[in-house]
């Protein structure tokens, strides 16, 4: 089954981390634990996309 990729990041107000990350999950499933080359270019722009939409957490001192 082939599954079309978006190549462009939307951005982080358009979608929350948790919908990301739900994403990334299904990518993961999809692939059965492995990632072809197309699939390794998606995971990273769905985490950097994940990264721009988590809420950030104060540094500790």
């Amino acid at each position: 089954m082939l599954h079309t990729m978006s190549t462009t990041v939307e951005a982080a107000s358009e979608r929350s981390a948790a919908e990301v990350n739900e994403q990334i999950r299904a990518l993961w499933l999809r692939s059965g634990g492995t990632l072809s080359v197309e699939q390794r270019e998606e995971y990273r722009r769905l985490v950097l996309e994940w990264a721009a939409a988590a809420p950030q957490s104060p540094k500790a001192a």
